[in-house]
C-alpha cells in the first residue's frame, strides 16, 4: 500500500513514537488510518523531499497541534506564490485524494 517494505516500517515505529501498530493474531502489522496518514507523510517527507530522520521528527513535531492533513500540508508549504494549476501539484492532489477516498472506503467498511 506504501510501496516500502517491511523492515522500513519496523524501523520508522522505532523512529517516530506517534506509530503504533497493533498487531494481529499471526503477528502481522495492523495500523489505523491515522498512522497510515502518517507513515504517508513520513515517506514524502524521507524521499520526495530530502529530509533527514531527524529533520523529518522535527516537522512532524511542528505539524503535531495542526488539524490539516499532510496532503493538505503538501500543497500549503508551496507557499502563497506557488503557482497551483502546475500539472505536477495537480498530480500529487489527485493521487492524494484517492489514498483518502481508498482510506474512507476501507473505514466505511469497518463500521458496517
Amino acid at each position: 500500500m506504501l510501496g516500502v517494505a517491511p523492515y522500513v516500517l519496523r524501523f520508522w515505529e522505532t523512529q517516530f513514537p506517534s506509530l503504533r501498530a497493533t498487531h494481529s493474531r499471526s503477528k502481522h502489522r495492523l495500523y489505523q488510518p491515522k498512522d497510515l496518514q502518517t507513515l504517508r507523510l513520513i515517506k514524502r517527507l524521507l524521499y520526495e523531499e530530502g529530509f533527514t530522520i531527524a529533520g523529518a521528527k522535527q516537522r512532524l513535531k511542528a505539524m503535531s497541534g495542526e488539524e490539516q492533513t499532510p496532503e493538505v500540508v503538501a500543497v500549503a508549504d508551496k507557499g502563497e506564490g506557488a503557482r497551483v494549476g502546475q500539472q505536477d501539484e495537480i498530480e500529487t492532489l489527485k493521487r492524494a485524494l484517492k489514498g483518502i477516498h481508498r482510506d474512507l472506503i476501507s473505514l466505511h467498511k469497518l463500521l458496517h
